[in-house]
């Protein structure tokens, strides 16, 4: 196996379970497995290209993949709908996880499809701002807008159903001090 097949090969083994989770809440069940296929087919294409940090491009290409296949609306009902089917936490009892899970969606269900996705690129996938501000297709400013936009809503409309809201992870700080 020759440096690039073994790149591909990491990639596609670290990244297949974050570009899937990501498109099959962009695009219909059935679609999801072929935008995904797609996507790694074109990081084959372009493995030259492949940044070192790879999920945020790998997501940018699914993003625009996604929206050709499906286009854009109802990207958040169809979040919505995957989200019901998480589980939560095995200690509560089932009307507990049945209570939260309804607050929790009708929550989401008071954002926009472009804060949803701010969020969940966030609190989901686990992406700095910067990173899922390229896979959104905007700029960090305007990302960062979304975000703060989505949070507020959500905690909002948590607060209004009487649900409990955790406190947002803060960003690791970058200091230029040396330890």
């Amino acid at each position: 196996m020759d440096e690039r097949e073994a790149r591909f090969t990491r990639l596609y083994e670290t990244h297949y379970r974050s570009v899937f989770g990501y498109v099959v809440l962009r695009v219909a069940p059935q679609a999801a497995e072929d935008v995904t296929g797609e996507v790694f087919a074109t990081a084959w294409r372009k493995i030259d290209e492949v940044p070192e940090r790879a999920l945020p491009w790998l997501l940018g290409v699914a993003r625009n993949l996604a929206r050709q296949s499906h286009g854009a609306t109802g990207r958040a009902r169809r979040l919505v709908d995957r989200l019901a089917d998480l589980r939560t936490d095995a200690e509560r009892d089932a009307a507990d996880r049945v209570i939260a899970r309804d607050q929790a969606l009708a929550a989401l269900r008071t954002l926009s499809a472009k804060e949803v996705e701010a969020v969940t690129l966030t609190a989901w996938h686990g992406l700095a701002p910067a990173e899922a501000a390229r896979v959104a297709g905007c700029s960090r400013a305007a990302f960062l807008v979304r975000l703060h936009r989505g949070r507020r809503r959500l905690a909002g409309a948590l607060d209004d159903t009487g649900a409990r809201t955790p406190e947002p992870a803060p960003y690791p700080r970058v200091t230029t001090e040396k330890p």
